[in-house]
């Protein structure tokens, strides 16, 4: 599958050239208001190849919970970023704030040339995402940004199905499902339910936290093609909530030979991140991480499971670290460029909810 070149390593690298495995990578995470983040203290916790050097985040009780929870000492902790960078000096960022902050923390890491990732989606906004590629560009760092689905199995092998052995033909529809019950519902941190339903520092509720991981997939898919034109109905269906931001969405993107359907929801009974793709000549559809339902011309319809991902393309953790060495460059699901044509949609979709009408791009 098309993902990401490896690049050859510099001469001057002797450590590794004999075999002799490099010094630990020195991590720094700015914010820990996003869920996500303890699911990455946890994967990053015992690995001997990182060493986690500091950690910024403002609120005192969030750092105390933390603390408290993955064994971390005092002195990993600080208020500001900018310290935490200047003191810590890590080799590599990973930045779990509000959406709406991740301009800020890109730019801070670009000011020290530090690689960062962040976690989904991009920015708020177009002029936010833009000027994330700029900062980044102009100080010539990596940075990428982290979707769950990135690693599943059953997308790498969809791509290889779609595009590499091109047996579903020309790529006509795609329907993505992404949600869950709720934030409320599932009992998400009181920080992180706080900014997501925040229009502000969220950029919108449902349709910004779940459209992106599909037009994410489309735009990868669909060798980063900007739709046409994006058509989004938005709804509240539980207002005593979510009081200013929407918790259902669909969203349509019109790609002139292609349609795509981004299913956002709060209001899922179960969770879900499923994405049908239908072609000229047959259709896959990820059912979950590992399985790959298909039916093919001539063909009845089978479910197999996906092979396991090589490093560093199965985990963010490997990735990033590769990132940072400066084995790999960010590209695909992870770049800035595709996930600039994420926020693209995003907007128009915001915006066609808002004042009741297609948006063309």
């Amino acid at each position: 599958m098309q993902r990401r070149a490896i690049f050859p390593l510099l001469a001057g690298a002797p450590a590794i050239l004999r075999g002799a495995a490099p010094p630990p990578l020195r991590l720094a995470v700015i914010g820990l208001v996003h869920g996500h983040a303890g699911g990455f203290l946890h994967r990053i916790a015992g690995r001997e190849d990182l060493k986690l050097v500091g950690i910024a985040e403002p609120r005192s009780e969030v750092r105390l919970r933390y603390a408290g929870r993955y064994s971390l000492g005092d002195t990993v902790f600080y208020a500001d970023t900018e310290r935490m960078l200047d003191v810590a000096k890590p080799d590599a960022v990973a930045i779990f704030t509000d959406t709406v902050s991740h301009l800020a923390a890109v730019e801070a890491c670009a000011a020290r040339k530090m690689p960062c990732m962040m976690e989904k989606p991009l920015a708020v906004s177009v002029d936010h995402a833009r000027r994330i590629q700029s900062a980044a560009a102009k100080a010539g760092i990596p940075v990428f940004v982290n979707y769950e689905t990135t690693w599943y199995r059953s997308h790498q092998a969809l791509w290889k199905l779609a595009k590499e052995e091109k047996q579903l033909g020309a790529l006509r529809k795609f329907v993505v499902h992404d949600g869950h019950q709720g934030p409320k519902a599932i009992n998400v941190q009181p920080e992180f339910f706080e900014w997501l339903n925040d229009p502000e520092r969220n950029g919108a509720g449902a349709m910004y936290d779940f459209g992106c991981y599909g037009a994410n997939l489309c735009t990868w898919l669909l060798d980063n093609r900007r739709p046409k034109a994006v058509t989004c109905v938005a709804q509240r269906i539980q207002p005593s909530v979510y009081t200013k931001v929407e918790d259902e969405a669909t969203i349509v993107a019109d790609y002139g030979d292609a349609q795509a359907i981004f299913q956002a929801s709060w209001n899922w009974p179960f969770n879900r991140k499923d994405i049908e793709v239908y072609g000229e000549t047959g259709y896959a559809i990820a059912l979950d991480p590992t399985r790959l339902r298909t039916r093919l011309v001539k063909q009845s319809e089978q479910t197999v499971e996906a092979p396991p991902i090589a490093a560093p393309d199965d985990d963010v953790v490997h990735y990033l670290a590769t990132i940072a060495r400066g084995q790999t460059k960010p590209s695909g699901l992870s770049s800035v460029e595709n996930n600039l044509i994420v926020t693209e949609i995003l907007e128009a979709a915001r915006r066609s909810a808002r004042e009741g009408r297609t948006i063309r791009l």
